[in-house]
Formats: C-alpha cells, sequence, structure tokens
C-alpha cells in the first residue's frame, strides 16, 4: 500500500495541491486524471519521492519495492537491453553484478566463498534464476524482437527504447507501479499487451493516461484532480465520468430543494414576523432559515475546445484512386505495391506497427515525396488538409498565433480568427504568443485550427492525439464522428478508431489488408490474424534471400 498524508505543494504564491489525503491498495489500478496543469504527473513525483511536498508525508508498507517508469530515453544508452530492463529491480542486479565479480576473481578467499553464498542465496529467494527468461519474455511481449536483447539501448530506436524502459518497469512483479504516458508512441499491439498484462497484475498500480479506452480496459478506480483536491471514485473511465456528471446533478437538485425550502421560510417570516400568535412560529422559521446552507458547485477546471470541421462543399463519388504505390527508404521496401479506392463515405483508419509505411503514405498522397512506383490521383470535388506527426516545419517562425493562423484563414479579419481562436482554448492574450515557443499540446490545437479553417472535404490525420489532454482528444473525436466528408487516419487511441472508422487498412511489412469493418471486428477476426501471419512471413523470407 501506498498512501499521501496531509500532501500540500505550493509553487510560489500557488497550491497545486492542498491537504491532499489518499490511499492506494493492493490489487487496484488507479487511473489519476485532470486536466492540464492539474498535476498528475508532479503528484507521481510525490509518490515516487522525486520531489518533495511543501507538507505532508507519502508512507510505503514497509519491505514493498516500488518502481516508476523512466522519461528518460537516453539514460541507459551505454546498457544492453536486457541489463536495462532487468535493472529495473535494483536489488537483483546489484546482487547479480557483485556476484558476476566475486567469480571472476583469481585469487578467490574463503571470505568471498561465504559472501559468495550469501549472495546465492538471496538470489535464489529474489527467483533471479529467472531474470533473464522474464526480462525477455517481457520484451518480447511488447515487440521486441530476441535479436535486439543484447544490442546497446543507444542502437534501438525512440520508439523501441520506450518499449525496452516499460519492461524496465514491469520487470521484477514491484509491489507498487507508477506509470505516466506508458501508452506514448506504443503501437496498438504493445497497447493491447500492456492492458491484459495490467489486468492481470495482482499488485498496486497509478497510472497516468490520455487513453480513454486503456483507462476503462485496465483500471479499477479513478483518482481525479481538480482544484488542489483528489476525489477518489470506484470503477473506470467511463463510471467516473458518469458518477461525476451525477453527483453534480444531484447536487444542483439537492440545491434547488434548498432554494425552494428557503424561498417558502422566507415567505412565512415576511408575512407573520409581526403577527404576535405567530411570532414564535416566524422565530422558529429563522433559526431553520439559518442552518441552511447550499452545496458549492465549483465548475471543473477542465476545458473542452470546440473542434467542429466543416466542409465548404460536399464531396463527389470519386475521391482517391490509388494504384500500385511502392517506396523504398534506405534500403527497406516501406511500401509494397499499395492500391486501394476511397469512396464519399469512407472513413479509413490505417493500423498496425509499421509507423514508417503510414507516414510514408500519408507523406505521399499529400504531395510531399514522390513514390518509386505507381500512380495516386484525387477527384476533381476533393480539397484535402493534412496533419503531419513532425510539425516542427510548421511552427518555425516567428509569427504570433493570430498571425499565423490568419495567412491559412480564408476570412483574413482578426477578429474572426480571434474568436476562431478562443474557441480553441486561445482566449485573450493567448493569442499573442509566439508560435515557435509554443508547447506540443498548444501546437497540436494550433494545427487542428489549421484543418478547420481550411473547409477541406477531406482530412488525413496522421498521429493527432500526440501531446493533446483528455479533453482534446474527446473533443477531437466528437469532431471527427460528426464530420461529413472522408477521413484517412492513423492513430494510437483506440476508441478514437473504434468509433470514427468504417474501413480498416493495415499496412504490413510484406503487403497490406484492406476490410470494410469496426476496428474491434477487425482485431477479432482470425481471418486477418492469418493474414497477418502470412504477409510478415513473407517479409522475412524475402529479407532472408
Amino acid at each position: 500500500m501506498i498512501s499521501a498524508n496531509g500532501i500540500t505543494l505550493r509553487l510560489g504564491k500557488k497550491a497545486l495541491f492542498e491537504d491532499v489525503n489518499i490511499k492506494f491498495t493492493e490489487g487496484n489500478c488507479y487511473g489519476l486524471i485532470g486536466a492540464n496543469g492539474a498535476g498528475k504527473s508532479t503528484f507521481l513525483k510525490i509518490l515516487s519521492g522525486k520531489l518533495e511536498p511543501t507538507n505532508g508525508s507519502i508512507v510505503i508498507t514497509p519491505g514493498q519495492r516500488l518502481s516508476v517508469l523512466e522519461q528518460d530515453h537516453f539514460k541507459y544508452d551505454e546498457e544492453t537491453v536486457l541489463d536495462t530492463v532487468m535493472m529495473g529491480n535494483a536489488r537483483l542486479f546489484e546482487i547479480m553484478r557483485e556476484k558476476d565479480a566475486i567469480y571472476m576473481k583469481e585469487d578467490f578467499t574463503d571470505e568471498d566463498g561465504i559472501r559468495a553464498s550469501e549472495l546465492e542465496a538471496e538470489f535464489a529467494t529474489m527467483n533471479g534464476w529467472e531474470a533473464e527468461s522474464d526480462a525477455a519474455s517481457l520484451l518480447n511481449g511488447l515487440g521486441i524482437e530476441t535479436e535486439l536483447h543484447s544490442k546497446r539501448m543507444g542502437d534501438l530506436t525512440g520508439s523501441e527504447k520506450v518499449k525496452v524502459l516499460l519492461a524496465r518497469a514491469l520487470f521484477g512483479n514491484p509491489d507498487i507501479l507508477l506509470m505516466d504516458e506508458p501508452t506514448n508512441h506504443l503501437d496498438l499491439a504493445a497497447i493491447s499487451w500492456l492492458e491484459e498484462f495490467l489486468i492481470n497484475f495482482e499488485n498496486t498500480v497509478i497510472v497516468v493516461s490520455h487513453d480513454r479506452y486503456f483507462l476503462n480496459k485496465v483500471c479499477t478506480h479513478i483518482a481525479d484532480i481538480d482544484y488542489g483536491k483528489i476525489q477518489l471514485y470506484s470503477g473506470n473511465y467511463d463510471f467516473w465520468y458518469e458518477s461525476s456528471q451525477l453527483m453534480i446533478r444531484q447536487m444542483k437538485e439537492q440545491n434547488r430543494k434548498k432554494e425552494e425550502k428557503i424561498k417558502e421560510l422566507q415567505e412565512f417570516i415576511q408575512r407573520f414576523s409581526a403577527n404576535a400568535s405567530k411570532s414564535k412560529q416566524a422565530t422558529a422559521r429563522k433559526r431553520a432559515l439559518e442552518k441552511i446552507e447550499l452545496d458549492e458547485i465549483r465548475p471543473s477546471s477542465r476545458k473542452y475546445p470546440y473542434i467542429d470541421f466543416r466542409p465548404e462543399r460536399e464531396i463527389g463519388n470519386e475521391v482517391l484512386t490509388v494504384s500500385g504505390l511502392s517506396k523504398t527508404i534506405d534500403g527497406v521496401k516501406v511500401l509494397d505495391n499499395v492500391s486501394f479506392t476511397l469512396g464519399r463515405n469512407d472513413k479509413v483508419a490505417f493500423v498496425g506497427s509499421y509507423e514508417l509505411a503510414k507516414t510514408t503514405l500519408f507523406q505521399i498522397l499529400m504531395g510531399e515525396m514522390e513514390p518509386d512506383e505507381g500512380t495516386y490521383k484525387w477527384g476533381i470535388t476533393t480539397s484535402q488538409t493534412y496533419f503531419p506527426k513532425d510539425n516542427t516545419a510548421e511552427f518555425d517562425s516567428d509569427l504570433v498565433i493570430y498571425d499565423w493562423l490568419q495567412q491559412y484563414s480564408p476570412v483574413k479579419d482578426i477578429t474572426y480568427v480571434r474568436g476562431f481562436l478562443g474557441r480553441m482554448l486561445f482566449a485573450g492574450d493567448d493569442g499573442a504568443k509566439k508560435v515557435r515557443v509554443l508547447s506540443g499540446g498548444e501546437k497540436v490545437r494550433c494545427q487542428l485550427s489549421k484543418m478547420m479553417v481550411s473547409g477541406a472535404n477531406v482530412l488525413v490525420f496522421d498521429e493527432p492525439t500526440n501531446h493533446l489532454d483528455m479533453e482534446s482528444i474527446t473533443a477531437l473525436n466528437n469532431g471527427m464522428i460528426k464530420f461529413p466528408g472522408v477521413i484517412l487516419f492513423s492513430s494510437r487511441d483506440h476508441q478514437i478508431v473504434e468509433t470514427t472508422a468504417n474501413r480498416i487498412i493495415e499496412l504490413l511489412p510484406g503487403g497490406y489488408i484492406d476490410k470494410i469493418t469496426t476496428y474491434d471486428e477487425y482485431l477479432a477476426s482470425d481471418e486477418m490474424a492469418m493474414k497477418r501471419q502470412i504477409y510478415t512471413a513473407s517479409a522475412e523470407e524475402s529479407e532472408d534471400d
């Protein structure tokens, strides 16, 4: 168990947390949620001991081991992948290193023998003989193939490092597991594996995530941070939402009844206070009136942007024809003879772990890259707007937000642009920020604003939820569902894929699968699983040749 007792954290004059008391018990998974800036990551740092609170204390059951998902992707670049994972259990790894050092001594003494014996006993107690196989199993489950286990961390890609650090946090069955955005940069297969792991995990988990589907799948409780307090709810994210909304409705209803009672008492007092025969009753009602207190209903600190994509013209029947597209990058065939035709009602999710293939396809379709072979043709009634995965070039500018958006807006009136940005949570002086210094989430909201003002009838998204908070993701999800045009998109957010897409295309190393279906039906299909295996095996055979 881990508990926070009277935790207060002040940053200057502002209190981020005020006298927070909460217990996290064994066998439960707690989703820590709240608006951007509410202090979710900060609270995890306090729980882990990396940040000292102004007042209060964190208490962990004696003897329990706490594990934290590391955020520094370069910290272990000189270590091997397997060692990095096993370092997640610091004491076990220390024993392994000390044992190896003793056994490598040329002048092995009696004292060394005694010490080695002590270490071997502790090693066996900690199930050390299974350490390497357990670490390898975690890595394989997350999609890190066995041939990478002996490589240096510095030789891995960014997404591979994320998976290794996650395996490191999970290694050795920690008693308390703290994770901040564990699904970031994970492909959908790895997220699915992690969900199953946490569902079967018997100890304490506290996780911050913007992935609603993930929180619904793994959480037994939700800890909601709002206005410096943490309110605990039983159930998953959807249950929290319904419960919190129900609580507000009940408080409003109670206040309404109290207000009616107040009015009734006030009318009686006003009518009979001067009447000698009724004076005692009037006095009693005055005392009753003084005891009635209305519940304080503070509005949530959460803010939802207004995301609404409205096409200027209706799309025709001919939308996009792709014929035999192929592309090789750095000697690797990323796209291999990809062909498909889109209709006016298609909302297509491009899924799978082959991230580079999806990004490459989008860049080709948006004219940012030339294919090696094949052609594509947009219909004459279409207009496209694009959300790139890497938006660095978009914001390499000294323009302020107002001017940046105005250059893309068909309406050049600054009042129109200001009103538009206000709906996207850039109110007042926020619009005068230079785009170069914006946070990741602010840049995404700017990018979405650009797409909205375009009036395009075809939306192309490459991982649009990166850097967005829960409220913005929900608003984006609703905007995509309502959009009457065509959408091509990739996303790690399961709920967005499931609720938006009516067609799934999975790009694989040896080909692709194209199916008109929902995402959940696609994942459950044995036929699709078999096709994936065939394409992957075919690609591996080609590499061997």
